[in-house]
């Protein structure tokens, strides 16, 4: 089951009440984690008074609200890099919010934030784990894109990991998603030959649009034939997204020290079972290819010099962006839901009303 929240409101004559969307109700029939595709059926909306911040506190009206793969993986008890979401309990992610009332000098009303929050139209804070950032060199929804978590992750994953040259192959899966349009951005900027896969035409001539060499609708090609037409002199680079057939085809064209960038494995965060399929080690031995699972908080340190860079880069016309914005804040399930059906191209995102 899936945790969310809905709206909050002031209305007058009426006790304030905000409104979020939870993880079911504690009597709610489906009570356990999704197994396998999740649901609406499995999200569940609650309603509770608006709170009032105490001294060295904020509250916080949410803006825009992030929906992300890796929160199904929350949905899924065991040992990971980040504990699990609890059922009955709001889901939390990245939010942009606008301080609305404070008792907090270094935020004072009409600050603009985001940080990882509650699924809930108000929220209360202490300031902590929350970054101010500016209205005026981007639209405030990057800061969950292009200038967040996403593209951060496109930064640190292809810079650090991969460490592209001029003139190398570029692989990357799910290139119309968040990370992968960034990816693909930044290999061009290195002046790399890219190749992206993508779930259909739309993203594929978005993706030329970009300035991709090579873009592949994965849903109609033979995947192992046409990545081997679009990159004849094999792949240096590969910035998995995916997993499954696609990183299956990869693997057969490696080059020698090739560089592997495992960020994500959306094809199978659905899966039932664990799925069987060719083993890599062959290959990764044989190519002397290196191989890095990461998660984008481990250069936490680092966010910084990124955030940086890539900003300059985007006032300068080198990095496009993209997003798929669902209005109303009762939409955030079914802007979650999207992401395992491929309806977004670039950042998924909800727009508070």
């Amino acid at each position: 089951m899936l945790p969310w929240f809905p709206c909050c409101a002031r209305n007058a004559g009426f006790t304030p009440v905000h409104f979020f969307p939870r993880y079911a109700k504690p009597n709610h029939p489906a009570r356990q984690p999704p197994q396998g595709e999740p649901t609406a059926a499995q999200f569940s909306f609650e309603t509770s008074e608006v709170p009032s911040p105490a001294q060295g506190q904020v509250l916080l009206k949410a803006r825009y609200v992030s929906v992300d793969p890796y929160m199904r993986g929350r949905m899924n008890a065991g040992k990971s890099y980040v504990p699990p979401f609890e059922v009955g309990q709001p889901i939390s992610g990245g939010v942009v919010a606008e301080v609305v009332e404070s008792r907090l000098d270094t935020l004072p009303v009409g600050s603009v934030v985001v940080g990882n929050l509650p699924w809930r139209q108000y929220s209360v804070s202490d300031g902590r784990g929350l970054q101010q950032i500016p209205t005026d060199q981007a639209p405030i929804s990057y800061f969950l894109g292009l200038l967040g978590m996403p593209g951060l992750t496109a930064y640190f994953g292809l810079l650090d990991i991969c460490q592209p040259k001029a003139g190398e192959t570029v692989v990357v899966s799910g290139a119309a998603g968040a990370v992968g349009i960034v990816v693909g951005q930044l290999a061009k900027i290195k002046g790399c030959r890219v190749i992206g896969t993508a779930g259909s035409e739309a993203k594929v001539a978005y993706l030329k649009q970009l300035g991709f060499d090579e873009a592949i609708n994965y849903k109609t090609a033979n995947i192992l034939e046409a990545l081997a037409a679009a990159a004849p002199n094999g792949v240096d680079c590969y910035f998995d997204n995916v997993g499954g057939a696609i990183t299956d085809a990869v693997y057969n064209l490696l080059n020698k020290h090739a560089r592997i960038a495992l960020c994500g494995q959306i094809a199978s965060y659905n899966a039932t079972e664990a799925p069987v399929g060719p083993r890599p080690e062959g290959k990764l031995l044989t190519t002397s290819s290196k191989l890095q699972g990461f998660i984008v908080s481990d250069y936490l340190p680092q966010w910084p010099k990124g955030i940086k860079q890539l900003t300059e880069w985007y006032s300068q016309g080198k990095l496009q962006f993209e997003e798929t914005i669902t209005e109303g804040f009762d939409q955030i399930p079914n802007a979650f839901l999207g992401l395992f059906k491929g309806e977004n191209t670039g950042k998924a995102i909800v727009k508070v009303a």
